[in-house]
């Protein structure tokens, strides 16, 4: 009844909203007939509201949209996906790697060797360049320098926590450390020590013992010596190095100028546990930045990090508005506690400042956010004077004000597809989504804390027929947490089956029995929980329906809740305050998934808010962040999704097609040196991504006409 019902009165609701959003919505000809101004302003719908615009402190999508406008990178990406320069006009990518000497190993045609004997030897390998093993011959080429660094004493402290009488110390560790070579590559080589190993002999480097150098006056120190000697004296460092080279010249919105302090600043705002970035993961492998110069700054890496470069595209702080004195400032002037007050908590964040192509004019929460031209961006203002993002959570309203032109663009829902997608009126733009949807279970809560309950969960839902009635056929059903249209992704896992028998199977070996009324219990406990996604979004609000009948059908009590945007991300997202959530992921082509999977990502504001734990996943998502070879992270990842596949921490649904709908009016202008306009068609890039020349976009009084041609 329930079904038949909504079908009945779906259309006459649907007629309704209809009939009012074309009486109170204006057409785009009434509106640049009173106002040509709206043919320079781009507006944008969107079904949430930003929550903060600040790059370091969010990652919702809604703030990303803004940010992204507001903010500059040091990179990005170009429409093949190699990297270019953004704030940076350049830059440098190579290695220094130490090693200490070892006194005790014996090097094959020449014995033990002191620290100068060693780097000669080294250098004359390299210069007679008679190594047979390609790998070492490889290795030896890369080296520019070779030094030795003299043999150095020094002490550190590290708290330790007796676990029997529970009191706290202080403990202190000297370090008599011997001589180490330095070698510094022009590139990062990750197989270094590995081919060092053919010349200086296969257990030179596993045959060195750091504790050997280590004392400590405490019993607990003298206990805690080898795992302290892994990271005070660990044989074999790699150093893997950015040198990045600033444009002159670049501004701030404000006039200041954009300098290598501000990139330091931006790294040392995100690596501040006061701030709770969501980014500290993408920048812990960083040992040090080195301000050279104010337009050079030097980042040092204290491991092999192969996504390095790709995580300096986040955008940079201007220092002077946030440091530590404007904080201060700001706290008193609003009369807030100085010791709790961060960055966090600055009006910054509601009124940015960055250095990108737009700047911030005005937010009515919930209603819009405006941009204006930065007339002095470093690469040329943009053709749109001025940028506006609608919050308009109604989809049908988004739709019916696309029409009429007062929103510029219109994500198609799956069932429009086949109407809009060829309409002559638009210009059309499609593709697979790199990313995914799902269902997240919160496993610091019983009973998602079981992988047999979670894998029923996701085997009693049939996400074949919500890819089909759902999607309208717009998605491919996935299995992990890769971006399926990369290599990473593992094609041999099959999706779970849709076999609410063998569910019920499961639950009863996790001790989940029907009662007399049809619930599945547990000790007396009957399996409810609640369900929740946000508001505004028609295909999570039919899934949430779609899973909750599909679990009443097996015995579980589910309750569904739908949030509005920001409430959803601020209060039961970044606090983990959740049973079970659909929401989906949006991916770059990089495999690294630390923030989402890793058990260390797992607190408040953090990514991994469903609480994987999974010891060998950590590992083997170390090696693919550490990993510079592409053949062995498809391996590493290929293993990587079979555990979270067996593990279910998600049920995994879908990966949708998407479709975008743009007025043909709009199109790229493009100025010559002698002043010449030429337009051209909207193309996308590899990825899909149609707004790459967003900046050159412009809306024109009258589509030309090679908009009409093909």
């Amino acid at each position: 009844m329930t079904i038949r019902r909504v079908l009945i009165f779906a259309p006459i609701l649907l007629i309704v909203v209809l009939l009012q959003s074309y009486f109170w919505v204006p057409t785009y000809e009434q509106q640049t007939r009173g106002n040509p101004a709206r043919l320079a302003e781009y507006i944008a719908g969107s079904i949430g509201d930003a929550s903060l615009l600040n790059p370091i402190l969010t990652a919702d999508s809604a703030s990303s949209n803004i940010q992204d406008f507001v903010f500059e990178g040091l990179i990005d990406r170009d429409e093949q996906l190699r990297f270019r320069g953004r704030l940076a006009k350049s830059w440098e990518v190579f290695e220094e790697a130490f090693f200490y000497v070892n006194p005790s190993a014996s090097i094959p045609g020449l014995g033990k060797a002191d620290p100068q004997t060693l780097a000669a030897f080294v250098k004359d390998a390299q210069k007679k360049n008679h190594a047979t093993d390609p790998g070492l011959k490889n290795s030896l080429k890369r080296i520019t320098e070779i030094s030795v660094l003299p043999p150095s004493t020094f002490s550190v402290t590290r708290p330790f926590k007796d676990p029997n009488t529970d009191t706290q110390e202080t403990i202190e560790i000297r370090v008599a450390a011997p001589a180490r070579i330095k070698l510094v590559l022009n590139g990062v080589d990750p197989d270094l020590f590995q081919n060092l190993s053919h010349l200086l002999g296969k257990n030179y480097f596993e045959s060195f013992h750091g504790k050997d150098y280590l004392s400590s006056p405490s019993q607990h120190g003298k206990e805690k010596l080898p795992a302290y000697a892994e990271e005070l004296l660990p044989a074999t460092e790699h150093n893997p190095i950015l040198l990045f080279h600033l444009r002159p010249g670049v501004r701030f919105h404000d006039g200041h100028t954009v300098e290598a302090d501000d990139v330091k600043f931006t790294y040392e705002a995100i690596m501040n546990p006061k701030n709770l970035s969501p980014r500290i993961s993408d920048y812990e492998p960083v040992k040090t930045v080195q301000v050279v110069d104010p337009l050079t700054v030097k980042i040092v890496y204290k491991r092999l990090y192969s996504p390095a470069i790709g995580t300096w595209g986040m955008g940079i702080l201007p220092q002077h508005l946030l440091n530590s004195k404007a904080l201060e400032k700001e706290a008193l002037g609003l009369g807030k506690d100085l010791k709790t007050f961060s960055m966090r908590q600055s009006t910054f964040n509601r009124r940015p400042i960055g250095s990108g192509p737009f700047k911030f004019r005005e937010w009515k929460s919930d209603q819009y956010i405006t941009l204006d031209r930065f007339d002095d961006y470093w690469e040329g203002p943009p053709n749109y004077q001025r940028y506006v993002f609608r919050i308009i959570p109604d989809l049908l309203t988004q739709e019916m004000e696309f029409y009429a032109g007062t929103i510029d663009s219109y994500g198609v829902q799956p069932h429009q597809v086949k109407r809009l997608e060829k309409d002559p009126k638009f210009q059309s733009f499609a593709g697979t989504a790199f990313g995914y949807t799902y269902i997240g279970y919160n496993m610091r809560r019983k009973p998602f804390d079981d992988p047999r309950v979670r894998r029923a969960l996701g085997m009693a839902i049939d996400v074949d027929k919500i890819i089909q009635y759902v999607l309208y056929g717009q998605g491919e059903q996935i299995t992990g947490p890769f971006v399926k249209q990369t290599d990473y992704y593992n094609h041999h896992i099959q999706p779970l089956p849709y076999d609410p028998k063998g569910a019920l199977k499961l639950l009863a070996a996790a001790g989940w029995q029907r009662n007399k009324d049809g619930w599945l219990e547990k000790n007396g406990r009957r399996f409810k929980f609640t369900l929740i996604t946000n508001s505004g979004n028609d295909l999570r609000k039919a899934i949430l329906a779609i899973a909750q009948n599909a679990w009443k059908q097996i015995g579980i009590d589910v309750r569904t809740d739908l949030l509005e945007w920001s409430v959803f991300i601020q209060e039961r997202v970044n606090k983990a305050d959740f049973d079970a959530l659909i929401l989906g992921w949006q991916m770059g082509i990089e495999p690294d998934l630390y923030q989402i999977w890793h058990s260390s990502q797992t607190h408040p504001y953090q990514l991994n808010f469903v609480n994987f734990k999974n010891q060998e996943a950590d590992d083997l998502i170390i090696k693919i962040r550490q990993e510079y070879t592409h053949d062995r992270q498809v391996e590493y990842s290929h293993r990587l999704h079979e555990i979270i596949a067996k593990e279910q921490p998600y049920t995994f649904l879908y990966v949708g097609k998407w479709t975008a709908v743009l007025d043909k009016r709009i199109v790229i202008k493009d100025v010559d040196d002698a002043g010449n306009i030429r337009y051209e068609k909207i193309k996308p890039t590899q990825t899909g991504n149609y707004a790459f020349y967003f900046n050159k976009w412009i809306k024109l009084p009258k589509a030309p006409n090679f908009m009409d041609e093909g």
